[in-house]
């Protein structure tokens, strides 16, 4: 169950910020690929939602940082969360992953400056 707590963690705090950049990043997805349409201001409807989606975002990636750094993990002998490399990739994977969902999260301010 703690190798599958981080992960999950990780996969909460994703799924977040993919709903908390829902609104802005779609419309500019499909225009960037010629979609457009007075259809799409429908895709905001989720923005009264975001700053929900922000907090559990932060709140999933804060909960993942504390299980890889502060929790110790107690395995047992021979099962693969021994390993030392299992938790050394667990948190290679969660520094690769969290400057990505940040980067979704600003999306919204970031996105006045490209149009």
């Amino acid at each position: 169950m703690g190798m599958l707590s981080g992960r999950g963690s990780l996969l909460a705090g994703g799924l977040a910020a993919i709903g908390a950049s829902l609104c802005c990043v779609a419309p500019l997805a499909l225009l960037a690929l010629g979609i457009g349409g007075s259809w799409m201001t429908s895709l905001t409807a989720l923005e009264p939602y975001r700053p929900i989606f922000i907090g559990l975002t932060l709140l999933f990636l804060g909960l993942a940082f504390r299980r890889l750094y502060f929790v110790p993990q107690l395995c047992a002998p021979g099962v693969p969360c021994a390993d030392p490399r299992a938790l050394r990739r667990q948190r290679l994977l969660f520094w690769i992953v969290t400057p990505l969902l940040l980067t979704l999260l600003a999306v919204p301010w970031l996105a006045p400056l490209l149009y």
